[in-house]
């Protein structure tokens, strides 16, 4: 019994904080189709000058006379709140492998499998086209999709769009931010500083060993986390991965077990009616108030430390971290020849992988994943809303700017990446919305029949 009520509390609030995150990641991706048409402005008026000096501008923390810190403000975007945008994915994909759309072979293999394909294919794409050219550094570039501008698509569509198929690009989404942090991690680093890499693997076995001790005040947790990310910044290899490495040792039991909960509560109700309800309020009656704030308190504890620490973060992550980074990084000025950035073979390569590369891996994959037995999907989707979905993944907007940033120093090849990007992301939400509708429309006038 005890199980059982423990069992559905814990689903329960699961469920509830996986709603959230939809209906947050759906509005986010509003606000960043705004935050993308305001860089795109400031980098195009009389005020680009004073825009990418902004960026590169120095904030810096003195502690001391001896001691300080700082970053250019894009520095600190691309690597401080970025790693906090990893955090939350990496919090994500945790509570999906644990008890989400990843945690079983039977639920995961239908969204592994298309992400697999939608990775491999585009980058495939890209190096045929750019192979032996100073552009193959950027095969990473087609390989993401945009969880944020993907979901603010399908929730614009909104009943027209089956659940099922939002939670599929959910969790194709997340196991996509799984490649794409390995590939950052692997492909994407500089030289290694042994050093503060040795220094934030030990931070990271520290918050590992909290997590097996038992610690579950998060307090503990962020206190380490920085000191994880600090290191990581200046080991060579990416800062934005300690966010995920953080995420990884956040627990999932909480402090307070349910049924402990149940009876502690019980046991506090009780209390509570031996008080003089009827003719005393909290603010009058010292013992209500102790009574009140135990409820509250054990309640509180009662909540998974991954769930408390993913639900304080999901809407500063969509409502100002993913808008704040496109804000700097998709201003670019347009001030080339459209048709001769997606002819050559680095434009072609980002175009063609991103809004034809990932509907083609996503498909073929689905299909090999249902041929081999190995997958299925749900009985309310069909093929053509897995070629609309495969060409509203190809959005890949946050991760491939980010990618970008990483592969090229050479401004005007991030300039053409940026471009090539926009241009893909467009085409393929377009493309991905045109295909969903016209599959409703037709469901519809069959049931009318």
């Amino acid at each position: 019994m005890g199980q059982s009520v423990r069992n559905q509390s814990t689903i329960g609030y699961i469920r509830e904080t996986a709603t959230k995150f939809l209906d947050r990641e759906t509005a986010g991706g509003i606000f960043l189709i705004i935050a993308t048409i305001v860089a795109l402005l400031l980098a195009n008026s009389q005020w680009a000058g004073a825009y990418h000096h902004f960026l590169g501008d120095e904030l810096l923390f003195e502690f001391s006379e001896h001691l300080s810190f700082g970053l250019t403000i894009e520095e600190w975007i691309n690597d401080g709140l970025m790693a906090i945008f990893f955090l939350v994915a990496g919090l994500e994909l945790k509570r999906e492998v644990m008890v989400g759309e990843l945690s079983s072979i039977k639920k995961a293999s239908a969204p592994l499998l298309a992400a697999l394909g939608g990775m491999a294919v585009p980058a495939l794409i890209f190096i045929s086209l750019n192979l032996g050219t100073e552009n193959i550094k950027g095969w990473g570039i087609p390989m993401a999709t945009d969880i944020a501008y993907s979901l603010g698509i399908i929730g614009l569509l909104g009943k027209n769009v089956p659940r099922q198929l939002k939670t599929f690009l959910i969790a194709l989404a997340i196991a996509d931010d799984i490649g794409a942090i390995l590939v950052i991690a692997l492909f994407y680093s500089n030289e290694l500083s042994w050093i503060y890499l040795g220094s934030g693997m030990g931070a990271f076995g520290l918050l590992l060993l909290m997590n097996w001790t038992g610690v579950k005040n998060l307090i503990w947790y962020i206190i380490i986390g920085i000191i994880l990310w600090y290191c990581f910044l200046n080991s060579g290899i990416h800062p934005t991965i300690a966010g995920v490495l953080f995420a990884i040792t956040i627990p999932i039991v909480p402090k307070l077990d349910s049924k402990i909960l149940k009876e502690r509560t019980a046991t506090n109700v009780t209390n509570l009616e031996k008080t003089e309800l009827e003719k005393l309020n909290p603010l009058q009656d010292k013992k209500q108030q102790i009574i009140l704030k135990a409820i509250k308190t054990d309640t509180e504890n009662s909540r998974p430390p991954l769930l408390k620490l993913e639900n304080s973060l999901v809407d500063f992550n969509a409502f100002f971290i993913i808008p704040i980074f496109a804000v700097a990084n998709a201003g670019v000025k347009l001030d080339v020849n459209l048709i001769e950035v997606v002819s050559g073979s680095l434009g072609l390569g980002i175009l063609l992988g991103l809004a034809i590369g990932k509907v083609t891996g996503i498909g073929i994959f689905t299909l090999i994943g249902q041929k081999l037995g190995v997958s299925e999907l749900h009985i309310t989707l069909n093929w053509k809303h897995i070629i609309g979905i495969g060409m509203i993944a190809g959005i890949g907007f946050t991760m491939s700017l980010f990618i970008t940033n990483l592969a090229f120093n050479d401004q005007e090849l991030i300039k053409i990446s940026k471009i090539s990007i926009l241009i893909a992301s467009l085409l393929a939400a377009i493309g991905g919305a045109v295909i969903l509708l016209l599959n409703s429309n037709k469901g519809r006038k069959n049931i009318v029949r």
